[in-house]
């Protein structure tokens, strides 16, 4: 690619992630990964998803900030504490797992890359144009290949992406585990009130953004009527996303980025543009 495709990839990559909408479908990205046995096993045993159910969704989120918005030092950074994280994640037995494996890696970020596509097309109302979707793709292949993932055999195009998710869909099997941590993520034992009572909603988005073949296995009662609500509520979300101004839909992405660099006390560069 030229310096100026690259350039034009970065910003349309960087326009998508620091919109906070998009964190919506983080509880679907989750339960994609969790019917991969191998990761339901590691996050089950590992994880304290009913004491601290956002955990995860924080720490990935860190982690996404980093690789889109820092620079080397952070990215760096960021990349050895997720590998800190992964280490103590290994078990023997039916199934093993390990969190450096880069297959499993690879399929956390493809479940990523996969709910972003599939929330950012339903905000929009329309399909995504193939230069801003293979774009996409091309963005997100960093999140396993600056830990054990590498980039070898990461798609360049939403076609070749699609062909493999599609395959990928056939082998995924939610078990007892991964029913165990979605229950948690989504019961909101460990939330405070405040964000419990937004639960409701938060399944209802997350059941529309799963296939129908995993939403049945998780147990999502999807009648015509939860299917007309989530509906609405997705709308809603995608009428906020038109009302809020760029900056303010970036205000997590920028606190997150803060976060870390007051960790490596890097100097403050605000993805809404300043600093």
């Amino acid at each position: 690619m030229s310096d100026d495709d690259l350039h034009a990839d970065r910003a349309i990559l960087r326009r998508h992630a620091a919109d906070a909408t998009l964190m919506a479908g983080g509880a679907a990205a989750i339960l994609l990964q969790l019917a991969d046995p191998r990761i339901a096993a590691g996050v089950a045993r590992h994880s304290r998803f009913r004491e601290r159910p956002l955990d995860r969704l924080v720490a990935t989120h860190g982690y996404l900030t980093a690789l889109v918005f820092g620079d080397e030092g952070d990215i760096r950074h960021a990349a050895r504490i997720v590998d800190a994280r992964h280490a103590r994640v290994r078990g023997s037995g039916e199934p093993g797992y390990d969190a450096r494996d880069p297959d499993a890696q690879r399929w956390v970020a493809a479940t990523l890359l996969a709910v972003a596509l599939e929330l950012e097309e339903r905000l929009r109302g329309a399909p995504l144009d193939a230069r801003t979707a293979d774009a996409l793709v091309r963005g997100y292949a960093p999140i396993a290949a600056r830990l054990q993932g590498g980039p070898a055999g990461w798609p360049d195009s939403r076609a070749d992406f699609e062909a493999w998710w599609t395959e990928r869909l056939t082998r995924l099997r939610v078990g007892d585990d991964a029913r165990a941590v979605a229950r948690d993520l989504l019961g909101g034992p460990g939330l405070p009130p405040a964000l419990a009572l937004l639960m409701p909603p938060v399944r209802l988005v997350t059941a529309a953004l799963l296939p129908p073949a995993l939403r049945d296995a998780y147990g999502f009662r999807w009648t015509p009527r939860a299917r007309r609500v989530a509906g609405a509520w997705i709308a809603a979300l995608a009428v906020a996303r038109r009302v809020l101004p760029a900056p303010v839909r970036a205000v997590p992405t920028s606190r997150s980025l803060r976060r870390l660099r007051r960790r490596t006390r890097y100097a403050v560069s605000d993805p809404r543009g300043r600093g």
